[in-house]
């Protein structure tokens, strides 16, 4: 059913009036999505059968599989025990977002993988969720749940219909058009529109006969619309967190190819964006081969992220993008957050974090992030400032998301972030210097945080400074605190070790397989080690983080250097 959103302010008034719409709105759309009316209109026109099976770039799991096939189901950091050819949908999930990945079919490409004894299975587990959820369903068939199972039937139907009776397969091509359909005519607004219309249109690719063709030209007129809002000029997504720029780019390719596969030429935007989010995905790479853990997103491994073909062009990769700062030298390479977080309906994983800094030494993780996402089951306050590694006041936050009524209609939104962050990058041979300021401070102390990072290549060394600089000595901000207690803050990853020196204050960072270590020496009141959280698949791991303490004089703030350094014999 569609409809638009009304342009109402990002003031509290104003998404409180927002958020009352979609709600009356969100009503009005599931009784029309479950009204018989809408279910006869969704079956029409008939699908004639399936044409080809679309691919998944995404890398398939074998053991994830074979624990499927003894009944064992993983998903966001949850685990259900249904026994071998159990039914997990006879049953409550575990967590939310174990649900959304049971339903979204995450489990359908690990399964096909093993051949014709996983796409039995899989086939099993699809006709065993028709059977409960086929009709229709507020939770199974909300956007983003049918978008994923949409994708995954259009790239694994064929496979499983091969083991299938006609009647099965019959049922299922129907299922397929019949979802597909409504997830192409979700009046959601913008921050998904891309990845719906690219996955209804990849499903009309697999179709064959008139549904395929008349749901293939519905979806990509819809995909040349959002494509230009979501892609940004530089590749990066909008909703500035590199994980989306990867997931994206996986959907598009996966389009592109089942239109060659269909003997159909890929439209310029299509190929556009791919090759954006190609270059945008080469820059998000780090050393280790995975992303940043910043604004919502998860590193992936490795290999999931290769898998996406942004393999390097050769050429070093730019500076900066997506409001991004990277810096490379010979053992070490920062990543900064240098931009605000992405704004309204686009903010719904955005994090409060300026200038956040991810560290890498010897291509391995030394300094990041708790690496939240919308995935985890994690609390909304690891989107908070003091779950990041930078620099926070008085346990104060720039920025926090919705809570209650408003969030549950209109999305966790980010609210209350800074708006302005101020960049100045200078080279020279054998070092890399970036500068950043942000405003996120301003009106509740009366200060800005500036942040100096200068790289050292020559002597494999990175030399920061944190400053708090008064705005308006007389005004003080809305606090009107004479000293402003501060704390800088790195998260360790949790295959580093952190130990405190003798002297108090100097920190050794270490992995395990590391023979030597990298010292963090401040010149700061004090220093100190605290336990800290770090998301890896969705799950917890306990982690570490270093604290530096200050205090910030309103009138004339405050500065503490710090610098990290290779604790090999001979250096540091």
């Amino acid at each position: 059913m569609a409809g638009a959103t009304p342009a109402i302010s990002n003031s509290p008034g104003g998404l409180w009036g927002l958020a009352l719409f979609k709600g009356a709105y969100g009503q009005v759309r599931r009784d029309w999505a479950g009204s018989p009316l809408h279910r006869w209109l969704l079956a029409r026109p008939t699908p004639e059968g399936l044409a080809i099976a679309a691919r998944d770039f995404r890398p398939a799991s074998p053991e994830a599989g074979r624990q499927i096939l003894a009944g064992r189901f993983l998903f966001s950091g949850a685990v259900m025990e249904a026994g071998i050819r159990g039914d997990p949908w006879d049953r409550p999930s575990p967590s939310h977002g174990f649900a959304i990945g049971l339903h979204g079919f995450d489990w359908m490409r690990d399964l096909l993988v093993l051949g014709e004894e996983g796409a039995a299975e899989a086939l099993r587990l699809t006709l065993g969720w028709r059977e409960l959820f086929g009709r229709w369903n507020a939770f199974s068939w909300s956007p983003p749940v049918l978008e994923r199972r949409v994708f995954e039937l259009a790239c694994g139907a064929k496979t499983i219909c091969a083991q299938a009776s006609d009647m099965e397969a019959s049922v299922i091509v129907s299922d397929l058009a019949r979802q597909a359909r409504h997830l192409v005519g979700v009046a959601d607004g913008p921050v998904r529109a891309a990845e719906r219309a690219c996955v209804a249109a990849l499903a009309g690719t697999a179709l064959s006969g008139e549904a395929g063709e008349k749901l293939l030209a519905l979806g990509l007129a819809k995909l040349e619309q959002a494509l230009p809002v979501t892609v940004q000029p530089d590749g990066g997504h909008a909703k500035r967190c590199p994980r989306s720029a990867l997931e994206l780019l996986f959907d598009l390719r996966a389009l592109d190819e089942a239109l060659v596969q269909r003997g159909q030429g890929a439209p310029e935007s299509l190929l556009r964006a791919i090759d954006r989010l190609s270059g945008a995905v080469r820059f998000f790479t780090l050393a280790d081969g995975a992303l940043p853990e910043l604004q919502g997103g998860e590193a992936g491994t490795k290999a999931y992220v290769a898998a996406a073909g942004a393999a390097e062009s050769g050429s070093p990769p730019p500076a900066s993008r997506n409001g991004y700062q990277r810096l490379d030298g010979r053992s070490l390479q920062v990543f900064v957050d240098a931009a605000p977080p992405a704004s309204g309906a686009w903010s719904i994983n955005a994090c409060a974090q300026p200038l956040a800094v991810e560290l890498l030494a010897d291509g391995r993780r030394l300094i990041a992030a708790s690496a939240w996402s919308p995935e985890a089951a994690g609390p909304q306050a690891l989107r908070l400032v003091d779950a990041s590694s930078t620099l926070s006041i008085a346990d104060a936050a720039c920025g926090e998301p919705l809570r209650g009524f408003r969030a549950a209609t209109l999305g966790p939104r980010l609210v209350g972030a800074y708006e302005t962050v101020e960049v100045r990058r200078q080279e020279a041979e054998g070092a890399l210097l970036v500068e950043l300021s942000h405003d996120g401070w301003v009106r509740r102390f009366g200060m800005k945080h500036e942040r100096r990072l200068y790289l050292d290549i020559a002597a494999d060394e990175l030399r920061g400074e944190d400053a708090l600089v008064p705005v308006d000595p007389q005004g003080q901000g809305e606090e009107g605190r004479r000293f402003i207690p501060f704390k800088i803050r790195f998260q360790v990853h949790p295959d580093v070790s952190a130990s405190l020196a003798r002297d108090g204050k100097s920190v050794l960072l270490r992995a395990a397989e590391d023979d030597h270590g990298w010292w963090l020496r401040n010149d700061a009141q004090s220093a100190d080690i605290e336990t800290s959280v770090y998301f890896q698949d969705g799950k917890a791991r306990r982690a570490q983080q270093v604290v530096l303490r200050g205090q910030a004089r309103a009138e004339s703030g405050a500065r503490v250097r710090w610098k990290l350094t290779s604790a090999a014999p001979g250096k540091g």
